[in-house]
């Protein structure tokens, strides 16, 4: 099992920027990758940004250029950095940590919202 605790979200004007972390615990020796993904009202759960454990990163084509996503291997910490936010940023952003087998771990999430 592996558990996860995200931080970071909050309310932010269009144009600000949020830095959301995720720590996780437990069998973190079965984690290929971790990411982020979002929910906004209504929509599907959708990818933001993955990164494996050498560093290779993807990111959905929306955030490209405005997100980016790293990872402390030492501290089983995943950071996504926000900037250049826009309201349709809006949503629950959850901490997402893929193991080699089974399935992903999820965390409890973290709202943003992004005000025009």
């Amino acid at each position: 099992q592996v558990q996860l605790v995200e931080s970071g979200g909050g309310l932010v004007q269009a144009g600000g920027s949020l830095r959301l972390s995720c720590v996780a615990s437990g069998n973190i020796f079965s984690i290929n990758a971790m990411g982020w993904y979002r929910q906004a009202p209504g929509k599907r759960r959708e990818l933001v940004a993955t990164i494996t454990t050498r560093g290779s990163t993807n990111y959905a084509d929306s955030v490209k250029g405005r997100f980016t996503i790293s990872r402390d291997n030492a501290k089983n910490t995943v950071t996504l950095q926000t900037n250049s936010l826009k309201p349709e940023d809006t949503a629950v952003y959850y901490c997402a940590a893929i193991p080699r087998l089974g399935s992903t771990y999820w965390g409890q999430g973290t709202q943003v919202t992004v005000s025009s």
